[in-house]
């Protein structure tokens, strides 16, 4: 990625997939240019970020990630909905409103939805699927600032603004619901993906409304509540982004499973 700043600005990254059940780290190479010193911290949902000052003039950061991952998703439709006395401490956040997730003002909208359906994975199916069937995949009708009630409002909207809408709904029926950001093999066109999880049967499933039917080959780099919580570069001050290029290719089989190739750079 190529960054332009007139003056040093101070930046979080979020650029290293983490190893998992789901994906392995085979290999990762990163370039920044110029170098500046970079220290690593865990932040309170997992993911890995980087912590970074942009200099004054900009500069060009490089990635790319060979992970094995998984060739297809896992479902359970039969799986119920976990009460929530017995969730997992970590995964209680997930079931309150944030900033792009007004759940508390969508409970009406989501059982309208669901309420034909046994709680649990086959509501939140229901809901992935109203989704990718009622609301048009476009740009520019939403921003930065676009919120679940306001996608819902418009009928469209990008894959960020499709999990928020399925994040909202599903928190609204007391369904844990997170937000994920990374990359999906064969996306067209090509781009850092969104999609969501919700945490049903003991554990979490993916759901992405943007897709007709479930696909594997995904890449995760980052959980959150929301978009607010996995911004791949969170600048505070003034920075200009341009030219992002992403690809993703399959690669020959490890000994561990399927592989994928993920580059993301700016020019």
């Amino acid at each position: 990625m190529r960054i332009k700043n007139e003056a040093p600005c101070p930046a979080v990254a979020m650029l290293r997939p983490r190893s998992g059940l789901a994906q392995w780290m085979v290999r990762e190479e990163y370039m920044l240019d110029p170098w500046v010193p970079t220290v690593e911290y865990t932040d309170v949902y997992g993911n890995l970020c980087q912590r970074l000052t942009v200099p004054a003039g900009g500069m060009r950061i490089d990635v790319e990630v060979v992970m094995d991952t998984e060739d297809a998703l896992a479902v359970d439709p039969d799986a119920r909905a976990t009460p929530v006395e017995e969730l997992p401490d970590a995964a209680l956040v997930y079931l309150l409103p944030s900033r792009y997730c007004p759940s508390d003002r969508m409970e009406e909208k989501a059982k309208a939805i669901a309420h034909m359906h046994a709680p649990g994975y086959a509501q939140v199916e229901a809901i992935r699927r109203w989704i990718h069937e009622q609301l048009r995949y476009e740009y520019g009708v939403s921003d930065s600032a676009t919120d679940a009630m306001q996608t819902l409002e418009a009928g469209a909207g990008v894959c960020r603004d499709f999990a928020h809408v399925g994040i909202a709904l599903t928190r609204a029926l007391r369904i844990p619901a997170r937000m994920v950001a990374g990359y999906l093999h064969g996306l067209e066109p090509m781009d850092m993906h969104a999609w969501f999880e919700a945490f049903v049967g003991g554990r979490w499933y993916t759901f992405d409304a943007t897709q007709a039917s479930p696909r594997g080959g995904r890449i995760v780099v980052g959980y959150g509540r929301d978009a607010a919580d996995v911004a791949f570069m969170s600048n505070y001050g003034p920075m200009d982004i341009e030219d992002m290029t992403v690809s993703v290719e399959k690669l020959p089989a490890t000994g561990r499973g399927p592989s994928s190739k993920a580059k993301t750079a700016r020019e």
